[in-house]
């Protein structure tokens, strides 16, 4: 509403000094300079105040003062300036008024022209309607256009705020789905190899054979629970809140040499801020392959490079260890990052050959 305010208003301008320029140089109908002047201020800011007062008493009022003071400048001067002070109130007036006051004013302004000679009165003032007409419609459809526009934006605020009520929904479902699976299923588990363990130890002095046989049990409803654990956590990978990814890797190379296993990183390239997503990836990666290392390479020494390239940022985490021939099926931290990689429109990679050690890495754009 405010870029229409201005272009009427630099419309209004532009017509006085058409207006002026014309009087002044002919030195004739110098009456309408004072008058478009008054009419000017008045379709400026007069124009602005009654549109934020918004009340349809204060725009008649307008419109009536308006009106006469464009047929006296007219009358003094019928040229082009005063021409667009009628085209400006029209389009004022369907800013303004309801539709039946914009046609009153509309069919009203042609007889300006009375008193010319019947025929060049006639004719002038079907090309001054026609005018006006113009301003009108295309005023309305503006109008029109404008009311769409914001239409259109609250509508796209409102589909936001229903997708994030939906997402917020769907989380709170599938949390509440993994929460019951925990009780039902890891819940129970834990139960049996509770009761299980205390009646091995019961009978372990007098019966080691049944206690053995009990212990077993207990392991196999372990695996079962750990399997359970495995299908609830893959639901839950969520980012967590992380300090800079150069940082919070050189905290993890620092752990994993504590262990044991001396652990270099190195960072090539600009660092710069990566998407929580990307970061949790890059991370996680580091993560699974730093704990591969401890537990099955044998390794000496390991070293991790972050590298921001151009358009993707690459991780990669290598070892002097055993390596392995790659006949084995992937466990399921390589499958959670494989699908981490393929969600970011990444990749994943693991090399590994016997006695050279493994290489794991991660590509992702950012």
């Amino acid at each position: 509403m405010t870029r229409m305010n201005r272009a009427l208003a630099v419309l209004t301008c532009g017509a006085y000094f058409t207006l002026a320029i014309g009087a002044l140089a002919s030195g004739e109908a110098l009456e309408a300079v004072p008058l478009g002047a008054l009419f000017t201020v008045l379709a400026t800011f007069g124009f602005a105040w009654v549109r934020r007062k918004g009340q349809l008493a204060w725009s008649i009022a307008y419109v009536l003062v308006s009106l006469p003071l464009a047929f006296a400048v007219f009358s003094f001067d019928p040229s082009v300036g005063s021409t667009l002070f009628f085209v400006v109130l029209v389009s004022q007036s369907v800013l303004l008024l309801p539709v039946p006051g914009t046609a009153l004013l509309v069919a009203g302004i042609p007889f300006a022209h009375v008193g010319m000679p019947w025929a060049e009165a006639l004719r002038e003032g079907f090309g001054l309607l026609a005018s006006v007409l113009f301003a009108a419609v295309i005023t309305t459809l503006l109008l029109r256009e404008q009311r769409a526009r914001a239409e259109l934006a609250e509508a796209h605020k409102r589909l936001r705020d229903y997708a994030a009520q939906a997402e917020r929904l769907a989380t709170a479902q599938e949390r509440n789905r993994v929460a019951r699976d925990i009780h039902d299923g890891l819940g129970h588990s834990l139960t049996v190899i509770q009761m299980q363990v205390k009646a091995a130890r019961a009978v372990l002095p007098t019966d080691s054979d049944k206690a053995d046989d009990v212990l077993a049990k207990a392991q196999d409803q372990a695996e079962s629970a750990l399997g359970e654990v495995r299908r609830s956590v893959s639901t839950l990978r969520e980012p967590r809140s992380m300090p800079p990814l150069p940082e919070a890797l050189r905290a993890l190379a620092e752990e994993n040499a504590a262990t044991g296993v001396p652990t270099e990183l190195t960072v090539s390239g600009t660092a710069r801020e990566l998407g929580a997503e990307a970061r949790e990836a890059l991370f996680r990666a580091a993560q699974e392959g730093l704990t591969n290392i401890r537990k099955h390479a044998g390794a000496e020494s390991a070293d991790v490079v972050l590298e921001y390239a151009e358009a993707v940022v690459r991780l990669e985490v290598r070892d002097d260890g055993t390596g392995a021939s790659g006949d084995g099926s992937p466990g399921f931290g390589l499958l959670g990052l494989r699908e981490r990689a393929v969600h970011l429109g990444g990749r994943l990679d693991l090399r590994s050959e016997p006695g050279r050690g493994s290489t794991l890495s991660m590509e992702v754009p950012g």
